[in-house]
């Protein structure tokens, strides 16, 4: 009681050197107060002036204790709430487990939606390249059967030793990007693999290479001989097969009928022309079956074996020219395909 007592005596003594503190700091530009402790057990008064950092970091660390008071009774309140039982709390922890559950469904339903977009891609790609497989597979002679391309692999092995491992989004997504990159680089090769047959086949079909004539057998080769009506040597431009009259001339490759006639010489007389500047000839024939400008296939049939022109008998007489010149007809039969 005395020091409450004390204190509101000196109160008006305190005030007025508060004042005066105030108005001498007010003049220096600063802001300071003066605390005057009084007491019986102190020698004598004790004066603490505080300036304005002081007043500051007071300020802020009552704010400080202020939030991390609230922080703590918060957290508190959250990690006892079942136990106490409150059903405020409970459905606003409710409310925030649902909310969570909702965002973690809606960013996995996204994540699955990307990857069966992407499983779809892949799916095509796979598709395409079994349409490539057994093209190729054609082209090269075997049966798309013998190579099982709808079939999924056999594969299998030992349990190994090392502990197997979940794989995470992130992998799975890594794995279906390489998956993805490695399957368009398959198909970009076969593409190119099936660009080079196709051109190798359409090379093939294009070039004279069936013999135009069944089980027919040289009569006379291409060169220099003797010429049977004149005697004298002279040269041969092409090929004779013997063969009954009647017998089916085939087209030794695919092309377009230039020639389709008769020639006082050849009798008559088929061209054919094949591109690259190869033609092949057909001569002596009985009868035609195919007029210029028709397109023929490998081995289809154009005339039959005659004896027409300048010949001793039935015969086929056969030519390849090529930018006009005649070639050894020998040449190209004797090749593949």
């Amino acid at each position: 009681m005395r020091w409450v007592a004390w204190v509101s005596a000196v109160k008006p003594a305190v005030s007025l050197i508060r004042a005066l503190s105030l108005r001498v700091g007010m003049a220096e530009g600063r802001v300071t107060v003066n605390i005057i402790l009084v007491s019986e057990k102190l020698p004598k008064a004790w004066t603490i002036t505080l300036g304005w950092p002081h007043l500051a970091g007071s300020v802020v660390l009552m704010l400080t204790l202020v939030l991390t008071l609230a922080g703590a009774l918060n957290y508190g309140i959250l990690r006892f709430a079942a136990e106490l039982n409150i059903p405020y709390v409970k459905d606003m922890l409710v409310s925030i487990h649902q909310q969570q559950q909702e965002k973690n469904q809606s960013y996995l339903q996204d994540n699955l939606n990307a990857m069966a977009v992407r499983l779809g891609q892949m799916q095509a790609q796979l598709l395409r390249l079994d349409t490539l497989g057994e093209r190729l597979a054609r082209l090269a002679g075997f049966k798309p059967q013998d190579l099982m391309f709808n079939e999924v692999p056999g594969r299998g092995g030992a349990i190994s030793s090392v502990p197997s491992q979940n794989l995470s989004l992130g992998d799975f997504t890594s794995q279906i990007d390489l998956l993805t990159r490695q399957l368009e680089d398959r198909g970009d090769k076969l593409g190119l693999l099936e660009s080079m047959f196709t051109l190798e086949s359409a090379r093939k079909k294009l070039t004279p290479t069936k013999l135009p004539v069944e089980g027919g057998w040289y009569s006379s080769n291409y060169g220099w001989r003797i010429d049977p009506f004149t005697g004298q040597r002279a040269f041969h431009e092409g090929i004779d097969f013997m063969a009954e009259e009647g017998t089916p001339i085939h087209a030794a490759a695919a092309g377009v009928v230039v020639y389709s006639g008769f020639h006082p010489q050849y009798g008559n007389m088929i061209e054919v022309d094949h591109g690259n500047d190869l033609i092949s000839r057909y001569a002596h024939a009985a009868r035609r079956l195919v007029k210029v400008g028709d397109v023929v296939l490998r081995g289809s049939r154009i005339a039959d074996v005659g004896r027409t022109g300048r010949a001793t008998g039935a015969h086929l007489h056969f030519e390849v020219r090529q930018r006009g010149a005649a070639r050894n007809p020998a040449q190209f039969l004797q090749l593949p395909g």
